[in-house]
Parts: structure tokens; C-alpha cells; sequence
């Protein structure tokens, strides 16, 4: 259970566990529903793909810059679900015309899309801001803001269709997933270019919701945790002892978040690390003192 400030004081896990697990809590959960996302092809959006699958899912669309690697991910879908279609395009989440095409393709393909996942980052060796390289940190904020923007714009027509069509059927829709991290609350030196990009992404979530909750979205950005992905392995050595967690969390906690578990938490930060059992108790409190949201403090 974390002390930490930045953080609720909850029991915090490291891999799936029960009430999070797509292939038996969940499983099921996913029925009927398209996913869509981007950064498929490894590390934490293969695992978010598979537990789709394993969660029911109708189809998955996966999006990247590596076709060999969204072939391989397309196949692991297929074992982990049969019944689950998948299929991908070549996507970088940076270019506009890109994404806008690659959700155009998903939507022809399998008719709609009810989750979206932003899940395409980028984290370049840390370095301190006056000796850093202009465009190499600019490209942070390209991928991990604009690319998340570009997954938001062209999404949101089919989430909110997505949104009313389930709650015709008395269920929950249109859920937007946007990858935050724990640094978006951080102030780590040499990291100015990921946390402040992060950071974004909170406010940003909180954006999405003020405009679109009232057409039925549900928007969170998250920490996925610490995972020893090629991405987290560009933080600097000595934080690589905080890479302990599976990919498989962030992948669970997000099938459980698109089940409609965590409605009433649209537009804030959550944690994959949390809970969820634990969180859900502390909703009330949440909501009455506006928790897990970007705020300037004024009052001690």
C-alpha cells in the first residue's frame, strides 16, 4: 500500500489478479465490442489486444509502424479467441491523414468501434532540458499529446454512437482509454519532455470529458504501471527497479474500465496498480472532494 502523496493509499498489484482477470472475471465482458488501438504490436497494446480477445471482444483492430510485429500480434489474438476478428493497418499516430484512415478502415471493416485505446508513446533518453535536442523533445509531445489527440478526434463520432447504442441496451459504451503514466505527477530532472507530456494527457482526459460526457464518454487516462518495456527501458538505469509490473495489468485494468466498472470516474488519472475493489469503495469520496483530477491548490 503506497504512502506516497501522489497516490491513493491503496493495495497496489503487480500482475493480473481476480477482479481484473479477462479470461475468467471479465471474460465475457467484451461481447459485441470493437476495440480499437494504437501501439499494438508489443509491450502493453499486444497485452491489451489479447485480453480483449480473451474478454469476448468481436474484433480488435490494431494500429502501428512495424507490420511483422502486427502480424504477430494479429496471430496471438487469434489463438488466444478464434471468434474474435482482427485485423491492422499501418499507422503513425503523428500524422493525421493516418489515423483518420486507420479508424475509416476499422469502422468499414467491423462497423463501429466502442472502445478506443491511445496507447502509442514514445520516451527518448532523458536528458536535461539545456542540453537536450529541440526536436527530440518536441517528438515527445508529437506521439504521446498529438497522437493521442488524433486517436481522440477521429474516434469520438463512433464512441459516441457506440455510447448510445449500449445504453439503448441498458449497458455501457464509448470508452476512451488515453496512456498517462505516475511521472505526469513527477517532477524527475531530465525528464521535462515525458512528464510534461503526461501531464497533458491528465488535462486533457478532463477535456474530452467536459465536451463529450454529456454524449455518453467515458474518458480516463491511466498509469500502466512499471513495465519493462523497450519504452521504460529509456529512463535512466536507476529507475529501472521500478519496472516490476506485467504488461498483462495494464491489459486487465483496462478490459475492466471498458466493462463500465469505473463509469463514474470518467475524466480522471487512475492507477493500473490500484485496486479496483478498493478504488470503487472510495467513489464517494472521490467524487465529493473532486479527486485524481489536475487542480492548483490555493488553500493549506
Amino acid at each position: 500500500m503506497s504512502t506516497d502523496p501522489q497516490n491513493l493509499a491503496l493495495t497496489e498489484h503487480h500482475g493480473v489478479y481476480p477482479a481484473i482477470d479477462p479470461a475468467s472475471t471479465l471474460k465475457g465482458s467484451a461481447a459485441g465490442k470493437v476495440l480499437f488501438i494504437t501501439g499494438a504490436s508489443r509491450g502493453i497494446g499486444r497485452a491489451t489486444a489479447l485480453a480483449f480477445a480473451e474478454a469476448g471482444a468481436k474484433a480488435v483492430y490494431l494500429t502501428a509502424r512495424s507490420p511483422a510485429e502486427l502480424e504477430a500480434t494479429r496471430d496471438l489474438v487469434r489463438q488466444a479467441n478464434p471468434q474474435t476478428q482482427c485485423a491492422f493497418s499501418l499507422c503513425d499516430v503523428t500524422r493525421a491523414e493516418q489515423v483518420e484512415a486507420a479508424v475509416a478502415d476499422c469502422v468499414q471493416t467491423f462497423g463501429g468501434i466502442d472502445v478506443a485505446d491511445a496507447n502509442a508513446g514514445y520516451l527518448a533518453q532523458w536528458t536535461k532540458i539545456g542540453e537536450s535536442d529541440p526536436a527530440n523533445w518536441w517528438h515527445t509531445w508529437e506521439v504521446n499529446v498529438r497522437g493521442a489527440y488524433h486517436v481522440i478526434r477521429f474516434c469520438l463520432p463512433y464512441l459516441i454512437a457506440s455510447a448510445r447504442k449500449w445504453a439503448a441496451q441498458g449497458s455501457s459504451g464509448g470508452h476512451l482509454i488515453l496512456l498517462s503514466s505516475i511521472g505526469a505527477q513527477r517532477l524527475a530532472p531530465t525528464a521535462s519532455d515525458y512528464q510534461t507530456s503526461k501531464h497533458a494527457i491528465n488535462r486533457l482526459c478532463e477535456f474530452v470529458q467536459v465536451d463529450h460526457g454529456q454524449d455518453g464518454i467515458k474518458c480516463f487516462a491511466i498509469h500502466p504501471g512499471g513495465v519493462a518495456t523497450e519504452l521504460g527501458r529509456n529512463m535512466p538505469e536507476d529507475r529501472h527497479v521500478y519496472l516490476t509490473d506485467s504488461p498483462d495489468l495494464a491489459a486487465g485494468f483496462i478490459v475492466w474500465l471498458a466493462a463500465g466498472k469505473a463509469d463514474w470516474a470518467a475524466g480522471r488519472y487512475l492507477s493500473a496498480n490500484w485496486d479496483v475493489q478498493e478504488l470503487t469503495a472510495q467513489k464517494d469520496e472521490i467524487l465529493r472532494n473532486d479527486l485524481l483530477v489536475n487542480r492548483l491548490r490555493t488553500q493549506v
